[in-house]
Order: structure tokens, then sequence, then C-alpha cells
């Protein structure tokens, strides 16, 4: 296969840019203009692509998601990621909840602040229980909180006599009845056991849902991943779906995957019995494992809840840290941790210097997930040990929630990336998808560069805000170091992976609130185009139904789509019975840019005035702007 015509971002800084690649056997084996790439290796078996001048870009590799669990359950979930108003969500809201059927959940699991809305605010249980009185309703907000309808609480069979767990809060009315609010306080297992109380798809709708899942990644130009594991995700009963696609040779998207431990106070049996039946790095390209974490023990876990105060991490962490540390190092296999706060990364690195003057770590790959808070004297620490640092876009999320409570000078440098980077650490990026954030890792992309959360907060200065450029290397040549595949993958080169990305608009050029909007127009996998639409919609793998029907991935998609001329929500339907976009184009006559009032009706539409209900006051008049 030949892809010509292409303004090309290598992230190859022997070979920066290109106008063509040719690809053999699932490689990249040769880069550079069309008239060489085309001379020298067209032949009459050659298939031939014009990319029509699109920027392409290697494909994305998000260092830390939770892609295995995420796609046991997307088909069961109502996205409201990216969503640009609280209205748009109760709006989607009702209509899965009339399609639902019983003893299934609605449910809303992450992806979602209360700043991207319009009105800046959660939903109220009130409003919640009018729209479903009778069907269950669980919606979770990062891992902060979760709101219950009435029919949820009776569904979890929670009562007045239900006890929280530890670190958890039901909370209660003055008649000591459960309202439907649970909060983590600071600790997200009550979230995590009360999500798990819902129904689960039957295997065969897993696998359809893990298909569809990685489908939605291929829609944003991602091509690899690092699964780090997850709460309620046990190995290996929770891989037999992803095993079964990879045998099938139906992966859409790389997968590198951690071992989570699952039993507090057995971590080290639980990690002696994998390094004894799992091979390190044991599967292929496609599919295969990559050591230990995010979580080795409990006692480590300091939970990012920035609207509760830091945890404070028991007494017996370290001892039951550094023994499984020390099996891991000696059995030479990587670890990752999660490690959000400052004060908690001091003390795990006093456990792994403790462990290095005994046995060396000598070049293991190790690394500490997310560092919002790491100082300067830490970061070289890190880098003393040969660690890496992988950064999400938690703050993206949370960064109003963070500056409330330690400051706005604070949260300018959380987490410190251009330190990091000057430090000569390895960090790579991500989302830690898909709970406390986004999959999206254009919002991610965006959080770096612009430096402004989805809310619009203005976090970053110019000091601390990354170039397009250098967010881009972390996530491809810098991600990929996280799996130890910086040799494979991570740039357009000759020898490495064909993995791409070719993008429905400029990344280098786009101004800056359209980063955040940037889809993929075409995605290939080793050479195999696993996504195309648009203009390259003919090179598109034959779609996939979606079970269940009444799932709301057939409804409404996964991540919101962005209003852009030619862009409709993936399967978005009115109460007309027709498609939403081409009602309101009718209707509104200013549904893109406005020709009466001179302003984008965007404006209108993300406001709490119902536009949209074109039977009622404001949409029938056909311009709801006047009012703005």
């Amino acid at each position: 296969m030949i892809l010509f015509n292409g303004r090309i971002h290598t992230v190859d800084p022997q070979n920066p840019s290109a106008t063509a690649v040719a690809v053999r056997d699932g490689k990249f084996i040769a880069v550079g203009d069309d008239a060489t790439v085309l001379n020298q290796y067209r032949s009459e078996t050659t298939q031939v692509i014009d990319l029509k001048g699109k920027r392409t870009i290697p494909g994305l590799i998000d260092s830390h998601i939770h892609l295995i669990r995420g796609g046991l359950n997307y088909n069961l979930e109502l996205r409201w990621d990216g969503v640009p108003s609280l209205a748009d969500a109760l709006r989607m809201l009702k209509d899965q909840v009339a399609v639902t059927p019983s003893p299934q959940w609605v449910r809303v699991v992450g992806g979602w602040t209360e700043h991207q809305f319009a009105e800046k605010r959660m939903p109220t249980l009130d409003e919640i229980n009018a729209i479903a009185p009778d069907t269950p309703v669980f919606i979770m907000h990062l891992y902060d909180r979760a709101l219950l309808n009435r029919a949820a609480i009776r569904a979890v069979g929670f009562t007045r006599d239900t006890p929280a767990p530890p670190g958890g809060h039901i909370e209660k009315d003055a008649r000591g009845e459960p309202t439907g609010l649970i909060l983590a306080s600071p600790n997200a297992l009550i979230l995590y056991s009360t999500l798990a109380k819902g129904p689960k798809l039957p295997y065969e709708q897993q696998v359809n849902s893990t298909r569809h899942f990685m489908t939605e990644l291929n829609r944003f130009g991602i091509t690899s991943v690092i699964d780090a594991g997850g709460g309620f995700q046990n190995y290996p009963d929770d891989y037999e779906v992803i095993n079964e696609l990879h045998e099938k040779e139906q992966l859409t998207v790389r997968i590198a995957y951690n071992l989570f431990t699952q039993r507090p106070k057995q971590e080290l049996e639980d990690f002696r019995h994998w390094t004894q039946s799992v091979k390190l790095y044991q599967g292929s390209d496609m599919y295969r494992h990559n050591g230990a974490g995010e979580m080795l023990v409990f006692s480590a876990a300091d939970f990012e809840d920035f609207v509760q105060p830091r945890p404070e991490l028991p007494d017996v962490m370290e001892e039951e840290l550094d023994r499984v540390v020390r099996l891991l190092v000696a059995q030479r296999w990587p670890f990752r941790l999660h490690a959000t706060y400052n004060e908690s990364i001091s003390r795990f690195l006093d456990v792994f210097e403790k462990v290095n003057r005994d046995i060396p770590f000598d070049g293991l790959p190790w690394m500490f997930d997310h560092a919002e808070t790491i100082d300067e004297r830490n970061i070289d620490r890190v880098k003393a040990l040969g660690g890496g640092i992988a950064i999400q876009s938690r703050m993206a999320f949370q960064g109003e929630y963070f500056t409330d409570r330690y400051g706005a000078a604070t949260a300018a440098h959380t987490p410190p990336v251009k330190r990091m980077l000057q430090a000569g650490v390895q960090v790579g990026a991500g989302t830690d998808a898909t709970r406390v954030s986004s999959y999206n890792p254009w919002v991610a992309l965006y959080w770096l560069s612009a430096g402004r959360t989805v809310g619009g907060l203005q976090l970053y200065g110019d000091e601390q805000r990354l170039s397009r450029e250098t967010a881009l290397e972390l996530y491809t040549r810098g991600s990929a170091w996280f799996s130890n595949e910086q040799q494979k993958k991570g740039a357009i080169k000759a020898g490495q992976l064909a993995d791409l990305a070719v993008l429905d608009a400029d990344y280098f050029s786009v101004e800056e609130d359209g980063v955040k909007s940037i889809e993929s127009v075409l995605t290939m996998v080793g050479g195999k185009i696993v996504y195309a639409k648009d203009e390259f919609a003919g090179y598109a793998p034959p779609p996939i139904p979606i079970l269940p029907d009444w799932s709301p991935v057939s409804r409404n998609g996964g991540y919101y789509a962005a209003a852009r001329p030619g862009r409709q929500r993936p399967a978005e339907r009115s109460n007309f019975g027709g498609d939403a976009a081409a009602i309101s184009a009718a209707v509104h006559c200013c549904s893109g840019s406005c020709n009466v009032h001179g302003h984008d009706h965007d404006r209108a539409r993300r406001s709490a005035v119902p536009v949209n209900n074109y039977s009622a006051f404001w949409g029938v008049l056909g311009c709801s702007c006047f009012a703005f």
C-alpha cells in the first residue's frame, strides 16, 4: 500500500516530515516525498490512497487507559463525554430510559464533569427521579460521587440500615432513608462496589461491546493502549473477551496489559503466582503482557478525589509495598504504581531506593502514574532510578476542584510536565479513561497545549504549556516507552509498525479550541485500515451491528460529536423520528453559522434554554439566538 499527497508529521527527528509512505507486511518500508515513494514502490498490485493533503500523524498511544474493563461495559453506558449542556445530557437520559428494558439500568459512568456544561452544575436527584421513576439510573461523576434514583436504590438494596464501606458515605435524609447520593470520602470503593451490583452483558454482547469501544478509540486516531488493569477487573476471567478477539484477529487497537492486584492483604500472593505463571511480554504486537500495576498494594492507593483532602496512607504501606517490589525486581518484571500526591511519592521512592540498594533496578522499566503534585526533588529521584512518569488528563476534568482546594498558584504546575522533561525523565501521555476522564485523546492534547480545563479554566501559563509538537510526541513516541516498544512504534519511520491516523483538521494550525474537536478520517493499524469516514468512507471496514439493540451506543454513539459542518451525532434521533441534525437545520435556520443575527448559533444551543424542543415556545420560533 502507498499513501501519498499528505502532510505527514512523522515524530522522527531524522525525517520530521513527508508526503508519502509505503507499507508492506504491516510495517512502513519507505517514508518520503510522493515522487520517490510512488516511483520506487508502486506496482500493479499496490493499493494507492490519495490523502488529499490531510494532516497525517503516527497512531496515538494512550499510555494509561482501562480499555478491557471499558470494553466489557461500553454498550451498556450512556456517555456524557463532551456533551455541552446539562439540558442535552438530561434529554439523552430521558430518551435512553424510554427504551431500556427491565431489569437493566441506565448508567452514566465517568468521562464528564459538571464544569463542561453550560449550566455549570450536576443534575439533581429530583431531576433524575422525574425522568426515571421506575428504571434504575446510576450516574457517576469522576471518582467523587454517584447519583442513584429511587429505583436504583431499591435495585442495590440500600436501606436506612445499610452501612457505608470505609472511606465512603451514603447520604441519608432526616428520616434516615438513603437519598441516592453516595460519596467517595475519599475511597472510590463505594462507587465501584455499588456499580458492580448492576446487570452485566452476556458474553457474546461483551465481545460486541469491546469491538465497538475499540472502533470508538480508532475514531480519534488511537492505535495502541496500555491497559492499567482496574478494580473489579479479574485476571484471567475478565480477559477472555480480549483473548478471543486476539485469536480471531479482530483487535483494532494494540493492547499491552498490566496485572492489577485484586485481593487486599494478599497482593504478594497474587504477584508471586503471576510471575510464575505469566511470561513477561508474552503475546504479540497486537496483545501482550506488560508487567505489574497500576495497583501493587491496596495500602498505597492515594485516590485523586480533589473534592476531598489528600488521603493519609497507613503506616503498614512501606512494609507491604517493599515485599511486592522486591519480588518484581527479582523477577525482572516492569511495574507501575498509581501515585497522585508528592507526599505519597516520597514514601514510595523511599521503598524503591531501599530495594534498589539490595536488588539493583539496573535498567528495569518502572513508572509512576499520574504524579500531579510531584516536586523537583522527587522528579530527580525518579530519573536516578531510571523510572518514567505517565501523565493523564485528569486535571482537565478536575482542575476547578484542585484550584479551589490548593490554589491557582499550585494548580499552575500540576502536574509539572515541563520539569519532568527538563530532568530527562521518560514521559508518556494518556487519559485514565473511562471513568475519571474521557478517552478522547484530543481533549488531553488540548489540555497539554492550551493549558485549560474542559470547563475553560486557564490552569497553565506559557511557561508550563507544551507546544503542540511536544504534546503529540508524548502521545506517540513518548508513550511507546511505557510498553518497552519505542523501537517498534510511535513514529512514521521505515521499519516501524504501520500505525497512523489521517485527521479531519490540521492539528498544528487549527485554532486552539478546535484541537479538542479533531477526529480521524482514516486510522490504520499494522497496514490495515480499521476506521474510515467522510471522503475515505469507501475504505471503511464493514459495520458491526450494535448489541443489544437498546444500547445507548445505537442512539448516541460515544463521545459527543462537535458541531462542525458536515458532522452529525453518530445515531442521534429526535422525537420526530428523523435525524436531529437535519431537523435542526430545517427548523432553526441558524443551526450552524447564523445568517440572521451574525453569530454562531452554538451559543444558544449550549444554553439552558430548550431551543431544541421544536414544539415549544423557543424552538418553534425558528431562531432562538435573538435571546442571547
